[in-house]
């Protein structure tokens, strides 16, 4: 049986998720081929089977993410990836998860839409899909990489924050980066931090409830189903022993609880990255690919004496409201680049609670936005507010 691969590696985004998934400990995975994500798949026929983990692939999506989670209801470590209509065909199940509280991760390699839109072609337009897809309230956690790096690390992270958090965990990955080929470093398992989901501090048949939760983060224990606790699980509304009931003070304890484990503990689940904003006058605000083009962009405007900063989302969900808000307080002006027609700018504007210019710099899919776009719309927002 094969090691872990650690060292160095020159290796395609699709394939560093399917890495950095291994290195987390996920020993099963379930899919169907879709462009752009097929290569994750691909990997993980090949390199499961190496590491003791099973693949299997199903008749569909809807299928694929269902066997997910019922492995890991099981106790491993699960993952599927999809893109585009296959996403959407996950989103029952997603909410499923959500409902069930089973942790499982979930690539999106996104592409062009929307129905079967520009299949090998890049796109960012299911962030907002990510968040509100499947019905019903519900958070969940959302990461976007913007490197083969980061397709490794996040998805590590990924694992960690399902199992930390019990619940359904997205990398919206889009083509370019999945399929752009960088430089890798995959550190020692020791270097890897791993979390593994709660146990019960109690032995089997001592009065566990499936659905009780810790009272420091709201987050229930979550035994594998077949180590002798007592388990009813159904995406029905339900009590703390898993048990339906079908009453409006149940729906608002359990739903309060599921939205509420996600929202207490974001100030530990978000992220970002800064560049130059202590004086910035424009803030350009970017995710995955994009945010490279931004990056550029903001450098670019830099050495023309113009006073950018830059806040690449890592987090996409929950969003950093907060930290839009102070820095709302700070600039006099947004830019927001993104390849859609305008989703994560709607976040920016509703955080900033602000009268000031948002700019979007944007693409319909197909192709990645330009370091020139962003400086255009940097100035276009300098121009908003020195009439």
């Amino acid at each position: 049986m094969r090691e872990v691969l650690t060292g160095e590696h020159f290796m395609m985004g699709d394939f560093a998720s399917a890495e950095g998934a291994i290195a987390a400990g996920c020993r099963f995975f379930a899919g169907y081929p879709i462009t752009p994500s097929t290569e994750v798949a691909e990997r993980m026929a090949v390199r499961l089977p190496e590491v003791g983990g099973i693949y299997v692939q199903m008749e569909d999506e809807l299928a694929s993410l269902a066997a997910v989670i019922g492995a890991s209801c099981g106790g491993m470590k699960a993952m599927t990836a999809t893109s585009g209509p296959g996403f959407s065909l996950m989103m029952e199940h997603i909410g499923l998860a959500v409902m069930l509280e089973v942790p499982c991760v979930v690539v999106n390699v996104m592409r062009g839409g929307p129905s079967t839109g520009l299949p090998t072609l890049v796109g960012q337009q299911d962030v907002m899909q990510a968040r509100w897809g499947s019905h019903g309230d519900y958070e969940l956690i959302a990461y976007a990489p913007s490197s083969v790096q980061e397709s490794f690390d996040l998805t590590v992270k990924a694992f960690n924050m399902a199992e930390r958090y019990r619940v359904p965990v997205l990398l919206m990955m889009d083509e370019t980066i999945g399929h752009m080929t960088e430089k890798l470093r995959i550190p020692d398992k020791s270097e890897i931090p791993l979390m593994e989901r709660k146990r019960p501090r109690l032995p089997p048949g001592n009065g566990f409830l499936p659905y009780e939760p810790d009272p420091d983060d709201l987050v229930p224990p979550f035994p594998p189903v077949g180590e002798g606790y007592f388990f009813h699980i159904t995406g029905l509304t339900h009590d703390e022993r898993g048990y339906p009931v079908i009453t409006h003070t149940a729906q608002e304890a359990l739903v309060e609880r599921l939205v509420q484990k996600i929202r207490k503990n974001a100030p530990q689940i978000i992220e970002y990255e800064e560049y130059q904003v202590e004086d910035a006058e424009v803030l350009v605000v970017s995710y995955g690919v994009s945010a490279r083009c931004a990056l550029s962009g903001v450098k670019k405007a830099r050495e023309e004496g113009i006073k950018a900063g830059y806040l690449r989302l890592i987090t996409l969900w929950p969003f950093p409201e907060q930290r839009i808000y102070q820095l709302a307080r700070q600039v006099k002006g947004f830019v927001v680049a993104e390849i859609n027609a305008g989703q994560m700018i709607r976040e920016v504007e509703r955080s900033a609670r602000k009268d000031m210019p948002f700019v979007l710099v944007k693409k319909l899919g197909g192709a990645i936005i330009t370091p020139e776009q962003v400086q255009e719309g940097i100035w276009l927002a300098l121009k908003s507010f020195r009439k």
